[in-house]
């Protein structure tokens, strides 16, 4: 019992540690990770820390440039100051010089110091060649007739002229050395040395100016980016609302073409696109529309011929045989249908093509013998021309190609009152194999011209019927021309009717 009881409270304890390890992680991710994924990954926010980043980016360079230049034009321009006193007084000491005579010296040489740094906080320091000090003008120092050593002062001594800089609480000092030169001869030295940190105070106050600047400036930018970023994407956001309707199957809604060209351009693609869809849509529910109609129409000849034959009393059998006639022509019809929406259906499937060298002139003239026959029935002259001249072969699907012109020239015997001439040639023109079919029908009218290659399309729709035409004849020939990378298009015969001409590249 007591087993059960320590199985079942591990158990619990399990189950509980595994819902306190899974939930805080879950609603984390909920509470935290995704909120801040979708605002990271938003284009609004993509361009103003994009601007916001450049910026400062920019103006950091800006200001540590800006205070590296300045810092070093000041400390240099201090420095040459300090040098050019530093010489004069070396030359003026160097005229009034006496060696062994330190008390003289102390005197001359105070003299001199005094006069060029008056009115300045330089420490002016001059020793002999054993570094003891003739004269020094910081009286708190009291350095007199003792020894002064500095690394810049022992160069000097070694006769060339030396600077320093040290930081230190006080703040920056800059320290110059050049040598006393008489007759030649290194006889002395002038250390001169200055607090600068006026010049750190003021590079100081000029960086904290900066900063502000910079903060000010990137204030600004933030806002102006927070509104660009709300001009560039409010009609992002209007596409993707079009966009959604359209997925939808809502083809009415367009999208407003404003804003800059790209933005405008887009807009300009979605409303085009949303036109074609909607075109493409009633294509799709006429087509729909038309094939039901057009396999109603069949079904319900066959439905009435069954239901009359099964109606009549003691039906004789020359009357069932006129009826199983009249069914069976119904259901050629209906194969007929079936067989062209198959075609059709690979063709918009992007059937591939069986590309051999194909002898046009040849391909017609055996057309023309197949539908020879059904010409002589209506009176009808066929015949195909061929230039001698001009014959050659083209990379072409030979199925395919006879059926276009097979469906051409049938049109052309249909609609060929009896007496007429139907007329099939091939020419080659600039590497274009062009073939013509030309009849002296009734004609096409020229607002029909381009929309009897649609489907189901009709110009005469009970005419059609009686011919047993299924409106797709026209359709599957210009879908057939097109994976040739060919043209279509009809004209008027100049004696009257239609000629249709296929442009086949060579």
């Amino acid at each position: 019992m007591l087993d059960i009881i320590t199985r079942k409270h591990e158990k619990r304890r399990g189950f509980i540690k595994s819902i306190r390890d899974s939930l805080p992680l879950s609603w984390a991710k909920r509470a935290l990770y995704g909120p801040v994924y979708r605002w990271t990954h938003n284009i609004r926010f993509t361009m103003v820390a994009t601007y916001i980043a450049v910026t400062l980016i920019t103006l950091v360079l800006m200001c540590v440039y800006v205070i590296g230049v300045l810092s070093e034009n000041l400390y240099s321009e201090k420095t040459t100051i300090l040098y050019s006193k530093a010489n004069i007084i070396s030359q003026t000491a160097a005229e009034d010089w006496i060696s062994g005579d330190d008390d003289l010296m102390n005197l001359r040489i105070g003299a001199i110091i005094d006069h060029q740094l008056a009115g300045t906080n330089v420490r002016g320091v001059v020793t002999n060649v054993s570094y003891t000090v003739l004269y020094d003008n910081n009286n708190e120092a009291n350095m007199n007739k003792k020894v002064f050593m500095r690394n810049v002062l022992k160069r000097a001594l070694d006769g060339e002229q030396a600077d320093s800089s040290i930081d230190a609480d006080s703040g920056k000092t800059i320290s110059v050395s050049v040598p006393i030169e008489k007759d030649g001869e290194i006889v002395g030295g002038v250390y001169l040395s200055e607090n600068v940190s006026s010049i750190s105070d003021t590079i100081g106050t000029i960086r904290k100016s900066l900063i502000v600047f910079s903060v000010l400036i990137i204030f600004i930018i933030g806002l102006m980016s927070i509104a660009a970023s709300f001009i560039v994407t409010q009609p992002i956001t209007e596409f993707i609302s079009v966009a959604k309707s359209i997925s939808k199957g809502d083809f009415s809604k367009r999208a407003k073409v404003k804003g800059m060209r790209e933005i405008a351009q887009m807009g300009e693609a979605l409303n085009f696109m949303c036109d074609e869809l909607n075109a493409l849509d009633a294509k799709r529910k006429n087509f729909v529309s038309d094939v039901s109609h057009e396999l109603k129409t069949p079904m319900a000849g066959i439905k009435l011929l069954c239901d009359s034959l099964v109606e009549a009393d003691h039906p004789d059998i020359a009357t069932i045989r006129e009826f199983l006639g009249d069914m069976s022509e119904e259901i050629d019809r209906l194969t007929r249908l079936i067989n062209r929406l198959l075609t059709l259906s690979r063709l918009d499937a992007g059937a591939e093509l069986s590309v051999s060298e194909v002898d046009i002139s040849a391909l017609l003239e055996g057309v023309v013998r197949s539908l020879d026959n059904i010409a002589n029935e209506k009176n009808i002259s066929l015949s195909s021309e061929r230039n001698e001249s001009e014959t050659g072969l083209v990379a072409v699907d030979y199925d395919k190609i006879y059926e276009c012109v097979y469906n051409l020239v049938e049109n052309g015997i249909k609609y060929t009152p009896e007496g007429g001439s139907v007329i099939a040639r091939t020419k080659y023109i600039n590497n274009e194999c062009i073939i013509e079919v030309e009849d002296n029908g009734p004609g096409i009218p020229d607002n029909e011209k381009t929309k009897i290659f649609d489907r189901f399309y009709r110009l005469d729709d009970s005419r059609a019927r009686d011919t047993g035409g299924t409106g797709l004849g026209l359709a599957i020939t210009k879908e057939a021309v097109l994976l040739h990378n060919g043209t279509i298009r009809v004209e008027d015969a100049p004696g009257g009717g239609s000629i249709f001409i296929i442009t086949l590249p060579v």
